[in-house]
């Protein structure tokens, strides 16, 4: 049976970031350090083929920390934790290692910088995410309001209009983001933001390549999890950017050949948690569909690397 002619748009830059694959590099060097088990709390990143992996190492996922014994090492996620995680580990001689992304650390030093020079937070994010529970858990109750949408801002109860800050989650989009700034700029004349913005460099070029090939395709596969921000962001851009069809899958397995019944052009990304091997395993699947024409087009070249903590350069 003849295989009928697809091209498919490889979006770059996509997948792994220099935040994630540092995150990953610390739990498989701590337990080349410390040997297994090592406890990580919440997924290292939101990735599930990533997780089982190191769970094959000997990495064992926990929600909190009162699921660790004091004895063995424990790893903090990418996405940051509330300052009473850290706190707690110390009080229990716990030896930890903080795996939160640099670019998600620096939001918490702005915060903690506005903090002291008296400003109430506002928080750009998204409701339950750990980001948005770390970064907020950076100062105490109340020192933080959160909002998701422009109507969020409109009902926002703040202590002193004139003495405003605000910070954002990193894995937004780009476009909603600039629409819910303009509404605290609009009603809060002089709140004060990030001297640069606080969506990574990332996330930001990941959507930029997804914007440049989505009226070129009828449809896209973002790889990513359900619960990863910066991958459900990616759909959104793609459909936002005019992309009918753009549709969420983990690997090869869960995608909907009959939802693509006579598509010719087929674009392809993955969030920043999602390996380049589960990018390949689809692009296998693809070859195995159709008469495949794969075309790179990239919009940004990223050279980021980020060093690991000292504490796992140093010899055991």
């Amino acid at each position: 049976m003849t295989r009928k002619p697809l091209s498919l748009y490889l979006a770059a830059p996509r997948g792994f970031c220099a935040g994630v694959d540092r995150a990953v590099k610390i739990v498989e060097m701590a337990i080349e350090k410390w040997g297994a088990p090592v406890y990580v709390r919440h997924e290292i990143v939101h990735n599930k083929f990533v997780v089982d992996g190191l769970k094959d190492l000997g990495a064992i996922f926990v929600e909190s920390l009162d699921d660790c014994p004091d004895d063995r090492p424990v790893v903090f996620s990418a996405h940051g934790v509330p300052k009473s995680v850290p706190a707690t580990a110390e009080r229990r001689n716990m030896v930890y290692v903080d795996a939160t992304c640099p670019l998600v650390s620096k939001v918490h030093i702005e915060a903690e910088r506005h903090h002291a020079n008296g400003l109430q937070m506002i928080m750009i994010g998204h409701a339950g995410h750990p980001e948005t529970i770390g970064t907020m858990g950076q100062l105490p109750d109340g020192e933080v309001l959160l909002v998701e949408t422009p109507g969020d801002v409109e009902r926002l109860e703040v202590r002193d209009p004139e003495k405003l800050a605000f910070i954002t989650q990193t894995t937004l989009s780009v476009d909603d983001t600039i629409e819910i700034v303009s509404a605290l700029r609009a009603r809060f004349a002089s709140i004060v933001g990030p001297h640069k913005e606080d969506i990574c460099y990332a996330t930001t070029n990941r959507q930029e390549a997804v914007k440049s090939i989505a009226r070129k395709i009828d449809a896209l596969l973002v790889i990513g999890a359900p619960n990863s921000s910066n991958s459900q962001r990616l759909v959104e851009v793609g459909r936002a950017a005019g992309c009918a069809y753009a549709q969420l899958v983990q690997r090869a397995t869960d995608i909907d050949w009959r939802a693509l019944d006579g598509v010719r052009a087929v674009g392809l990304t993955a969030g920043a948690s999602a390996p380049e091997v589960l990018v390949n395993e689809v692009i296998d699947a693809f070859r195995q569909h159709y008469d495949l024409d794969v075309r790179i087009v990239e919009t940004a070249t990223e050279n980021v690397e980020f060093k690991v903590p000292r504490i796992l350069r140093e010899p055991a």
